[in-house]
């Protein structure tokens, strides 16, 4: 069955009960001797008697690095399945459990470095996700340990005053109660660090896009919520009222609601005194779900024995008995696998739509979208942005009917809806004479979209100017002396607490005669580059005719990175995931 089979079933539960009967007949007459020699006791104590299976002597040993939240049942699951001399191929299986939060694990293994594990349960395979589009490869999930709901828990106060239980709220609803004069408040995990975070802030994204104009309420939403953002999902707990105080109920400071899990309420609810627990919105849109993906790190230099002695631990983890631990700790543990008693536990009361399927999962694409969004978004963020105008543009995208540009176009005015009124953004476009003398041309010189400009604002002026772009019929693409203009403009420019980034966009290579020379332009963009004032530079190559090892040279030369689409429709997506990356810490060093 290959590396992750599951292993031999004999013996799986304990050992033969005939060997227990050699072993316990040895034993005795072990223990008369040490008696006749100076005391069983001192025997024990010194180790030269053992009671137990003699699998132990020689176990299998894992270490499994778990959510902090399910930490504790695989920690009590291990210690049971010790006890109970689980086996795998005849050797015990003897697992430590580590509580390690997901992205921390997720942190290590994208920058190469080793987690200390070799089995991984982290809350969401959203972090798988994120490691499969980071390029990082040997992670093998073999099944789910549980499962739970993502929602709203609100304190019975800020509930009733949104009509709960009666009344049924959808995603962008009940984020819109932390908008207005009359706001509740709510906080959350940061979605970089938090799958629960993250989950909701796509499904709020996802539902608020459908609508005209639902782009910029969705970053409006994020900024919001960015000024109650907590480092984890333990610590956004701690920030709701102490007690049901005045005092504490009214400090600002306080939040009144939260995103997280069914099973975070449950546990709050289940250890708060004085049953002032929280009481738990399940939207009607359909509530993300938190899967436990169980997950083999190939990489970390797993053997065969270790490999199918962490599928037996799983397997054991599916026993009656572990089942029933993990519901009381509050853990779904299928997708019907709940009670009314969990739901009540957590908070939960009809109306509210608990009992609806499972929502589907979100696409890998929209949570890198989700991710980017929030990323300028919180930072804000100080872009310049520069298009290829060259002749080639005017080229068809296959099966669409439109030109590059014109679906070039598309992409980066769906990009600029994403951005809030604090973000400063700019406009050049570049093919060679364009300007005179120069391959480039600034369009709208970098600021701040929310500033008046005449009738209306930046953001206007720049909608105007994306819309404008043409390609030049004799153009061709003068991308080294453009792009390190517009580099030079963007660290001399440098904006201190904003995500600096300077995004190029070119379908081809450089073909400007008197231009600098490829490796001039790399170290002239290497000595520009501060990592005290990071400004990645995020090159797209567009289309077959782009080089994307060029790009990305030029990219790596200033800490950024380079990508290639095959379609412009992609742009908006690829630069999200970029900025995701640029901003990293581990990509910053």
């Amino acid at each position: 069955m290959g590396r992750h089979s599951l292993p031999d079933q004999d013996g799986a539960g304990g050992s033969d009960p005939r060997r227990r009967a050699r072993r316990r007949a040895t034993a005795v007459a072990t223990a008369l001797v040490l008696t006749v020699a100076g005391g069983t006791a001192a025997a024990v104590r010194g180790g030269l008697v053992s009671f137990g299976s003699s699998c132990q002597d020689d176990p299998v040993r894992l270490t499994l690095a778990a959510s902090p939240d399910l930490a504790p049942v695989l920690r009590t699951a291990a210690r049971q399945a010790r006890e109970a001399d689980l086996t795998s191929d005849g050797r015990c299986v003897a697992v430590t459990v580590a509580s390690r939060e997901s992205y921390k694990v997720a942190d290590a293994l994208m920058a190469g470095r080793a987690p200390g594990a070799q089995v991984w349960v982290p809350d969401s395979s959203v972090w798988v996700q994120r490691l499969a589009a980071d390029g990082t490869s040997d992670v093998s999930t073999v099944g789910h340990v549980a499962s739970s709901p993502v929602g709203v828990a609100m304190t019975p106060a800020a509930a009733r005053s949104l009509g709960w239980p009666a009344k049924t709220y959808d995603w962008p609803s009940l984020a819109g109660a932390a908008l207005g004069d009359d706001a509740v408040r709510l906080g959350a995990a940061d979605p970089a660090r938090s799958a629960t975070g993250l989950l909701a802030l796509t499904r709020v994204s996802t539902a608020a896009s459908a609508a005209k104009g639902g782009e910029t309420r969705a970053a409006g939403v994020m900024k919001a919520l960015s000024r109650r953002v907590s480092g984890s999902d333990g610590e956004v707990l701690e920030t709701l009222p102490r007690d049901t105080s005045d005092t504490e109920l009214g400090n600002p400071r306080r939040n009144q609601a939260l995103v997280v899990s069914e099973q975070s309420a449950y546990r709050y609810n289940t250890d708060t005194p004085g049953g002032s627990g929280l009481d738990l919105f399940y939207p009607k849109d359909g509530s993300p779900r938190l899967d436990y993906p169980y997950a083999l790190l190939d990489g970390q230099g797993l053997t065969t024995d270790e490999s199918r002695a962490a599928i037996r631990f799983m397997s054991y983890l599916g026993d009656t008995r572990q089942q029933r631990l993990l519901a009381r700790y509050g853990f779904r543990t299928s997708d019907d696998g709940w009670t009314d008693a969990l739901v009540a536990g957590a908070g939960g009361s009809a109306p509210q739509p608990y009992a609806e399927p499972p929502d589907r999962p979100a696409a890998s694409v929209a949570l890198q979208e989700t991710l980017g969004v929030w990323t300028i978004t919180v930072q804000s963020a100080r872009i310049t942005t520069v298009v290829d105008a060259s002749s080639s543009m005017s080229e068809a995208v296959p099966g669409t009917g439109r030109s590059r540009m014109d679906v070039t176009r598309a992409a980066l005015l769906q990009a600029l809806a994403t951005f809030t009124a604090e973000d400063e953004i700019g406009l050049w476009d570049f093919a060679t004479g364009l300007d005179g003398d120069k391959d480039y041309r600034v369009r709208v010189p970098t600021g701040r979209l929310g500033q008046e400009e005449g009738a209306g604002t930046r953001r206007g002026r720049l909608t105007a100017a994306f819309k404008a772009l043409r390609p030049v019929s004799d153009g061709a693409t003068g991308l080294y002396d453009t792009t390190l203009a517009a580099y030079r403009a963007a660290t001399a420019s440098y904006a201190r607490g904003r995500f600096n980034a300077l995004v190029v966009l070119t379908d081809g290579v450089n073909e400007d005669p008197g231009s600098v020379s490829r490796a001039e332009v790399v170290d002239r963009l290497k000595r520009l580059a501060d990592p005290r004032r990071p400004v990645p530079l995020i090159m797209i190559a567009v289309g077959p005719d782009a080089d994307l090892e060029e790009a990305s040279r030029l990219a790596e030369a200033t800490g950024g990175s380079g990508h290639e689409v095959t379609d412009p429709a992609q742009i908006h997506s690829v630069m999200l995931k970029a900025i995701v990356g640029a901003a990293s810490p581990d990509r910053r060093g």
